[in-house]
């Protein structure tokens, strides 16, 4: 978020703390992307702060924990001081969450696919209406086409996206009777290393597909520890991951920071990857 909107959403997260009897006497960024986190004390919450725009994402986070949370997912909680729910307070979504703070070294490869494992085996516990991941790809490549979202992006590079993003999304989907519900981003900055023990965060970006999907969002060793993988998939889609990461660095509007280098690098990532599991 800019500055100004950043000043907004904390007074938004503090002001709605506040008002459910959270005493919040200090307020810190612990992330600031789209929508930002906040450190509250020493009520210690974290406050999930989003622009209305995101309501909906929120929502569907909110719900989603509430779920997992019934099931024993090894996903970071709602704060039980309050409704489960998401407030609004001056055009923002605000929801509360337990604070956890990271302790530990960085989480083994092993570890790292088991609670994943477990974290998959809870979601096949939980019904929910979640997009396909190809919603997803649809998405980027609605974006690659559209000159006026993406100014910037040359005509090789935008047919080169276009193909990888059209080709490896269908050879990924052909078959879908291994699909299951999924986080949608199971990257390293979503899993937290607490005295609980690792758990996922960012809950919002479920989805279905195949746990290959979720797999290439890890540390590329992680593959090797979870039982039943398919790695010439995993491979598949961690290509395809990259090229709709690339594919949103380059729209006008995007606000990743340092966007200019990931806009460089991503293609180079995209290629490599694609050099791994050969020609889409």
């Amino acid at each position: 978020m800019e500055p100004s909107e950043l000043r907004r959403a904390v007074a938004a997260g503090r002001a709605t703390a506040s008002a459910l009897g959270l005493q919040v006497d200090d307020v810190c960024v612990v992330n600031n992307s789209d929508r930002v986190a906040l450190r509250l004390s020493p009520c210690d919450v974290l406050a999930r702060v989003a622009p209305s725009g995101h309501m909906t994402d929120s929502r569907i986070e909110v719900e989603v924990a509430r779920r997992l949370a019934d099931v024993g997912a090894p996903v970071a909680e709602l704060d039980p001081r309050v409704a489960p729910r998401v407030h609004v307070r001056d055009a923002f979504a605000v929801s509360l969450w337990t604070y956890h703070e990271p302790v530990g070294p960085e989480i083994a490869p092993a570890d790292y696919a088991d609670v994943l494992m477990r974290h998959h085996a809870a979601l096949r516990r939980i019904e929910l209406d979640a997009p396909h991941f190809t919603d997803r790809v649809a998405g980027a490549l609605r974006a690659v086409g559209d000159r006026e979202r993406t100014p910037e992006l040359s005509d090789a590079d935008r047919e080169f996206l276009s193909g990888t993003l059209g080709g490896l999304s269908a050879t990924i989907s052909a078959d879908r009777a291994g699909d299951q519900l999924l986080h949608g981003e199971p990257h390293p900055g979503n899993l937290i290393s607490t005295r609980k023990g690792p758990l996922f965060v960012d809950l919002a970006t479920c989805c279905r597909g195949p746990v290959e999907f979720d797999l290439a969002h890890a540390p590329e060793d992680v593959a090797q520890h979870y039982a039943g993988a398919d790695i010439g998939l995993t491979d598949r889609c961690r290509a395809l991951n990259w090229a709709m990461f690339s594919a949103w660095r380059w729209r006008r509007d995007d606000q990743m920071p340092d966007r200019e280098r990931w806009r460089r690098e991503g293609l180079d990532l995209v290629r490599a990857a694609l050099d791994r599991c050969g020609p889409v």
